[in-house]
């Protein structure tokens, strides 16, 4: 494997303290809402406990896939790939739950398309620069 240029190495690190971050305040928010008194759940609206659980939990992978890109290690890109692909699991079974008329939070449709999108973004990231950084140094990414 090549070794990374000083622009990517940096980006991939900056990418991996950011999810680690996000991680921590996943955990903090879900678990507020799962663990807190009723005045954290009123102030949550309609929430839907299978995504708060699905984002609680996901929140610690967060901070361990961080881990993982922060090192460069093969298993952090696989967590991300992980992450994207249940963050997007979760956001279609949501996007029915909506479109079958229940009742949601705007901020659960904003927050679920962040995550989202930083999973797909973590996760081709990782797959240039980890995965694939021979293609990288090739141009060929």
């Amino acid at each position: 494997m090549s070794e990374m240029g000083v622009y990517s190495r940096w980006w991939l690190r900056l990418l991996a303290v950011f999810t680690a971050l996000f991680g921590v305040a996943t955990i903090k928010a879900g678990g507020s809402v799962l663990f807190g008194d009723g005045e954290a759940r009123l102030a949550a609206g309609a929430y839907l406990p299978f995504v708060v659980w699905f984002n609680f939990i996901a929140g610690f992978f967060y901070i361990i896939g961080g881990i993982g890109l922060f090192q460069r290690k093969e298993w952090g890109a696989w967590v991300s790939a992980s992450l994207a692909i249940g963050t997007l699991i979760t956001f279609a079974f949501f996007l029915i739950h909506l479109f079958s008329g229940g009742a949601y939070e705007t901020r659960t449709l904003l927050a679920m398309s962040l995550r989202s999108s930083v999973w797909i973004v973590a996760t081709i990231t990782a797959w240039r620069l980890i995965l694939r950084p021979e293609r990288q140094s090739a141009g060929l990414a």
